[in-house]
């Protein structure tokens, strides 16, 4: 199940920011010889007797492609060839993915926070969610426990739970919860954490959804896209800097994962991890490395500068050995993911 939930998010991205491509060079006017999700075999396919278009979906659904007549050096001359066209038309074409991405990752926050809202901790007694390996888990507490008092104390609310919690130190504690209807007893004896200086048996508060108002949704969307992004270009930065290495890097499968652990939280918070998600590709599709979105731009502007456009072939070679070396960064970090979860990373 947790495959099939990442496949379709990632499918959905990879298809918006295809699309981005798809409505600009069909606005302008080049010819668009293949719309397709994913790469390898085709296993779908579909083409009008009157389109020109071929739409299909792929064997391998790592990415997708727009391919448009006249964007390899090999394609025979089109009067509506990509190459052909101004090159604002051209920058606005191979931009358009990126910009699509992050249009849609705004919207699905606005949406989220409009009709799902903004996850906030409650201050009920109920558990959210019990730590693994914690005292709390060993003892047999659940998520959706209610604490209905500790050592005979009543906690009303999660700040009972806490007060009663800490106030007795590292004693061991009888907890009374209420699950489906009926009471049960635990003893949890609590264990220090040093970091907080605390005791803790390991338990989170429940999580609410406030729906927010329609502007308010779509001011926190803005601002909130803003702040995501800005969380990219740190890490690429630190990345840059050295700060982390290709091991904080996640790949397919670390993102599988991720999404799989969204998904847990409920609709709100995939909706908001396909968002991060949107933005990370938006923004990492226009850094100026070979075989991405922003190397073309970067090529674009050289030939606005220079007057001519760049030698097709020596441009098409950059291309192809940036590809080899994504290749090589796909399969590092997928060994890393594996890694990962071989280790319980």
């Amino acid at each position: 199940m947790v495959i099939l939930i990442a496949i379709l998010v990632l499918g959905f991205l990879i298809f918006v920011h295809e699309l981005g491509h798809f409505m600009v060079a069909k606005i302008v006017g080049i010819q668009v010889d293949e719309f397709s999700i994913g790469f390898g075999p085709k296993l779908l396919g579909y083409q009008k007797k009157e389109d020109t278009t071929l739409y299909s979906v792929r064997l391998l659904p790592l990415g997708g492609y727009v391919k448009m007549a006249g964007e390899n050096p090999e394609d025979e001359e089109s009067v509506n060839g990509f190459n052909t066209k101004p090159l604002k038309h051209r920058f606005a074409v191979i931009s358009a993915g990126s910009i699509m991405n992050f249009l849609v990752a705004i919207l699905l926050i606005v949406i989220t926070y409009g009709v799902i809202g903004i996850p906030i901790a409650s201050n009920s007694n109920v558990i959210g969610e019990v730590v693994q390996g914690s005292p709390a888990m060993a003892a047999g507490l659940e998520g959706g426990d209610r604490i209905i008092s500790i050592n005979d104390v009543a906690t009303e609310n999660w700040e009972d739970v806490t007060s009663n919690i800490r106030k007795n130190g590292g004693q061991e504690l009888k907890l009374v919860v209420e699950r489906n209807n009926q009471r049960h007893s635990f003893l949890i004896k609590p264990k220090y954490d040093p970091e907080y200086e605390i005791y803790q048996i390991g338990i989170t508060q429940s999580i609410i959804w406030q729906r927010q108002g329609f502007f308010q949704a779509i001011q926190l969307g803005l601002n909130q896209s803003v702040q995501f992004a800005r969380l990219v270009f740190e890490s690429i930065g630190g990345l840059i800097a050295g700060k982390y290495s290709t091991n904080d890097v996640a790949g397919p499968v670390g993102i599988t994962v991720a999404i799989g652990e969204a998904a847990k939280g409920g609709i709100g918070y995939l909706m908001i991890f396909a968002a991060v998600l949107g933005i990370n590709l938006a923004i990492i599709n226009l850094l100026p490395i070979p075989a991405l979105d922003g190397s073309k731009l970067i090529f674009l502007t050289i030939e606005g500068l220079w007057g001519k456009p760049v030698d097709p072939e020596k441009e098409n070679f950059i291309h192809l050995i940036g590809f080899a070396l994504l290749m090589v960064f796909f399969i590092l970090i997928t060994y890393n993911d594996i890694a990962r979860i071989i280790s319980g990373g």
